[in-house]
C-alpha cells in the first residue's frame, strides 16, 4: 500500500526531528525558541499571575500532556485508544476528568517540560470529490507517533529503511513488524480524514452498482457502496487513489462523490462477487441506444446548442464513452479513433501499434459523441469548421493518464482521435527498452559525454521519444540542468525544464533553442531536427559545450548522416559535433501466457534470408491467443536497435563526402549490428515472431 514519503532525517540534533512535526517543540530544560527575526519572549508557567497562552484564532486547541508524560500518550483522564481506533469526542459530551473542555485556551508548556503530542480528538469525516488532494497536513510518521503506535526512535529507523529501500514509510514500518495492517489503515484514515470501514461493512447497494459499471470499478480500483440523492459513496483501498473521486464525478455526472477506506483484500473479495450477473458490455449499451432511439435521426447541418448539450449529457452517451475510454486504458491502447462516414460511425483503438475495430454505435450519435468529448476537453462545441486540440486529465488507479484530443472536420462530421498517455505504463528506464546487454553500456557511455550531438532515428511511432525520455531520466541529477523543447510535451519529468512548441505564435524549435542557450543548460533535448536552422543552432550548442539530444526520421543509422548533409549542414560541422546515432523499431512481444513453440516452414525462413542449416538448435515461438492478450497472441512491444558510434574513419568519410553505401559499409566493418540482426536475436530469444521482424526491417541486400 502506497503512502506519502516522509522527510529525510535532518542533520544536527537527532532528538529534534524537524519536518516530521507540525510545529517546532522546545527541548527539555530549554525555553521554546521563537522564529528567526523575532525577539524572544520569556514563557511563564501558568499559575504565576500570568494568563495561559491564547490559541490563535481559527486553530483547534490541543490538549497538553501532564508532566512526565510520554510522546503519543493520551491526555490525563482519557482511556488509551485501542489499536486501530481513534478516540472521538462528540458534541455535547463532557470531557473526562483532567481534560480541558473544547474551546479552552491552551496553556504554554512549563519550563523543562516536553509537550505532549496526542491523537486527534475527532472522528475523520469522509473525503468529498473536489478535496481529494487535501489531507490533515501531517506526515504518516507523525500520525503513527500521535496514535502511539511507534516512538521517535523507531520512526528514525523506519525513515532510514524507507529511504534506502524506496518503499513508503508506512510499508517500511509494517514490514519491520512495528505496526499491524489495521493500524496502518487507521493511520492513513487519520492522515487523510477518511472513515475506516471493516470487511463486514462493505455491502454495496444496488443503485451504486448500477451507476458504476464493473469496468470503471476495476480500472479505478473502487467499490461503489451507496448512491442516494445524487450522492455516491465509494470505498478505496489506498488513499493515493483519492484523485479518482473527481474523475468519477465527471464521468458519472453525479453531484458529489465521497470516499471511505477499507482493506484492499476485503474490497477485492466483494468486487469478485457483487457484479456477477450484472456485467455490461459495449454491445449491450449500443443495443440499448438503438432500441431507445429507433427511427430518430437528427439533422447534422444545423447547430442547436441546447439540444447538443442535452444529447451529450444523456446517460447512455456518457456510459458508452466512459466504457470505451476505460477499456482503452485497461488494454493499454495508445489511441482511440472516432470516425464518421456516410452510413456508419466507426470506433477503433490502436493497441501495440495495430488498430482494432469495436462495435460501431448508431450513426446518428456521431455528433453527440464528438460533443461529449469536446465538453470533457474544454473545447468549443459550436465550432465544427476548424480543427481543435484539447486534453483530458484522469487519475486511474493512482496513475496520471493524460488524453490528448484532436478534432478534425471531415465530409461527414468530425473525426476525433484521443492519444492516451498513461504514465503508469511507461517505465522511463533504459533497462526496460529491450536494448541488448552488450549495447546498453555503450549507449550509456554515449549519453554521458560532456558535449556533442546524439541522434535517435526511426519512423513515427517507433519509440524514439520513450528512449530519449529514459536517457534523460537517467541523466536527471541535481548537478545538471536539463531543458527540452518538444512538440508536444508528452510526459512531465520532475527536475527537467520542458518547453512546448507552438509554431502559430512563433515558438519554433529554432527560436526556443536560441533562448535555451541563454538559460545556462548542461544538456538539451530538441524534439526533432526538421530544418537547417534548427540543425545549425543544435550544432552551435554542441560546439559551446552542451550535450544535445534530438531525433530524425530516417530508416537506419548511417542514413542520418546523409540526411544532415542534404539539409545543408556543412560536413566539418557534422564531424565536429555528431557523437552517435541510434536507430530503432518496435515489434510486438509474444504473450507470455500463450507462447507456443513451432517449427517454421522453408518459406518463412526464406523471408529472413535463412536456410534450415542456419538455424540449428534455434527455437521459434508464436502466440496462440488467450484472454490476457484478447486472443491476439501479443502483449506489449519490445525495441530492436542499431547503434553507430562515430570514429575517425567515419569522420574522414563524412569530410570526403562519401555516399550512403560507403558509410553503411564502414559502419558494418566497425561491427554495427543491423536492425534485421537485432530482430533475429529477438526471435531466437522468444520475444517476438518472424512476421513482426519481417514487417519492421529490411534485408541488407535490399538497401
Amino acid at each position: 500500500m502506497a503512502t506519502p514519503n516522509d522527510p529525510k532525517k535532518p542533520q544536527g540534533n537527532a532528538n529534534n526531528p524537524q519536518g516530521n512535526k507540525p510545529q517546532q517543540q522546545p527541548q527539555p530544560g530549554k525555553p521554546a525558541q521563537p522564529p528567526a527575526g523575532q525577539t524572544p519572549k520569556p514563557v511563564q508557567p501558568p499559575g504565576q499571575g500570568q494568563k495561559p497562552a491564547q490559541t490563535p484564532q481559527g486553530q483547534t486547541p490541543k490538549p497538553q500532556q501532564p508532566p512526565g508524560g510520554k510522546p503519543g500518550a493520551p491526555p490525563a483522564g482519557c482511556a488509551k485508544p485501542a489499536p486501530g481506533k481513534l478516540v472521538s469526542s462528540g458534541p455535547g459530551q463532557k470531557p473526562p476528568a483532567g481534560q480541558r473542555p473544547q474551546g479552552a485556551a491552551k496553556p504554554a508548556p512549563k519550563l523543562g517540560e516536553k509537550p505532549a503530542v496526542s491523537a486527534k480528538q475527532h472522528k475523520p469525516a469522509p473525503v468529498k470529490a473536489g478535496t481529494s488532494n487535501r489531507g490533515t497536513g501531517r506526515r504518516i510518521g507523525q500520525v503513527l507517533i500521535d496514535l502511539g503506535y511507534i516512538d521517535e526512535d523507531q520512526l528514525w529507523v523506519v525513515l532510514e529503511e524507507a529511504k534506502n529501500s524506496g518503499v513508503p514509510v508506512g510499508q517500511a514500518a509494517l514490514s519491520r513488524g512495528l505496526i499491524t495492517e489495521t493500524q496502518l489503515l487507521q493511520a492513513l484514515a487519520d492522515q487523510f480524514g477518511l472513515k475506516l470501514l471493516g470487511a463486514e461493512e462493505l455491502k454495496p447497494g444496488a443503485e451504486a452498482l448500477t451507476l458504476v459499471p464493473e469496468t470503471m470499478s476495476t480500472v479505478y480500483k473502487v467499490l461503489p457502496l451507496s448512491y442516494k440523492d445524487n450522492h455516491l459513496t465509494v470505498v478505496l483501498g489506498d488513499p493515493i487513489n483519492l484523485p479518482a473521486l473527481d474523475d468519477l464525478r465527471n464521468f458519472l455526472g453525479v453531484k458529489e462523490v465521497t470516499a471511505c477506506i477499507a482493506p484492499q483484500n476485503a474490497i477485492n473479495d466483494v468486487l469478485a462477487t457483487c457484479y456477477k450477473g450484472k456485467e455490461e458490455t459495449i454491445m449491450d449499451i449500443i443495443q440499448a441506444l438503438q432500441e431507445g432511439d429507433e427511427g430518430v435521426r437528427r439533422n447534422e447541418t444545423s447547430i442547436d446548442l441546447e439540444s447538443l448539450m442535452e444529447i451529450q449529457d444523456a446517460a447512455p452517451v456518457r456510459k458508452l464513452l466512459n466504457m470505451v475510454m476505460l477499456l482503452a486504458i485497461k488494454d493499454r491502447s495508445s489511441d482511440i479513433h472516432f470516425e464518421p462516414f456516410e452510413d456508419e460511425y466507426k470506433m477503433r483503438y490502436r493497441c501495440d501499434g495495430v488498430l482494432y475495430e469495436m462495435v460501431p454505435p448508431p450513426r446518428h450519435l456521431a455528433m453527440a459523441i464528438s460533443t461529449r468529448i469536446k465538453v470533457m476537453s474544454n473545447l468549443d462545441i459550436a465550432e465544427r469548421r476548424l480543427p481543435q486540440d484539447g486534453r483530458i486529465e484522469l487519475n486511474v488507479g493512482g496513475n496520471q493518464v493524460d488524453m490528448r484530443v484532436s478534432v478534425l472536420p471531415t465530409m461527414f462530421g468530425e473525426s476525433v482521435v484521443i492519444r492516451v498517455l498513461d504514465r503508469g505504463n511507461v517505465g522511463l528506464d533504459l533497462n526496460r527498452t529491450g536494448m541488448e546487454p552488450q549495447m546498453l553500456p555503450v549507449f550509456r557511455e554515449l549519453i554521458r559525454k560532456p558535449n556533442g550531438i546524439t541522434l535517435v532515428t526511426g519512423p513515427t511511432g517507433s519509440g524514439k521519444t520513450t528512449t530519449l525520455y529514459s536517457a534523460l531520466n537517467e541523466l536527471n541529477e541535481i548537478t545538471d540542468k536539463i531543458i527540452t523543447c518538444e512538440d508536444p510535451v508528452e510526459y512531465d519529468i520532475d527536475g527537467i525544464v520542458q518547453v512546448p512548441i507552438n509554431p502559430d505564435i512563433g515558438v519554433t524549435f529554432a527560436n526556443v533553442l536560441r533562448s535555451i542557450l541563454r538559460q545556462d543548460p548542461d544538456k538539451i533535448l530538441v524534439g526533432e531536427i526538421r530544418d537547417l536552422e534548427t540543425a545549425q543552432i543544435a550544432v552551435q550548442a554542441a560546439l559551446t559545450g552542451h550535450m544535445v539530444f534530438s531525433t530524425l526520421h530516417t530508416n537506419d543509422a548511417p542514413t542520418s548522416i546523409t540526411r544532415l548533409r542534404d539539409m545543408g549542414l556543412e560536413p566539418y560541422l557534422i564531424t565536429a559535433t555528431l557523437e552517435g546515432i541510434l536507430a530503432q523499431r518496435l515489434v510486438r512481444r509474444i504473450c507470455d501466457d500463450c507462447r507456443t513453440e513451432f517449427d517454421p516452414s522453408p518459406e518463412m525462413l526464406m523471408e529472413l534470408n535463412l536456410r534450415a542449416a542456419d538455424i540449428g538448435g534455434k527455437k521459434f515461438y508464436y502466440g496462440k491467443g488467450c484472454d490476457r492478450c484478447n486472443n491476439t497472441g501479443h502483449k506489449g512491444r519490445v525495441g530492436i536497435f542499431e547503434l553507430v558510434i562515430m570514429n575517425d574513419e567515419l569522420r574522414d568519410l563524412v569530410s570526403a563526402g562519401s555516399s550512403t553505401d560507403q558509410l553503411y559499409a564502414a559502419c558494418r566493418k566497425q561491427g554495427m549490428q543491423t536492425l534485421r540482426e537485432s530482430g533475429l536475436k529477438a526471435i531466437f530469444n522468444g520475444y517476438t515472431t518472424i512476421e513482426e521482424v519481417v514487417h519492421e526491417t529490411i534485408m541488407e541486400d535490399e538497401m
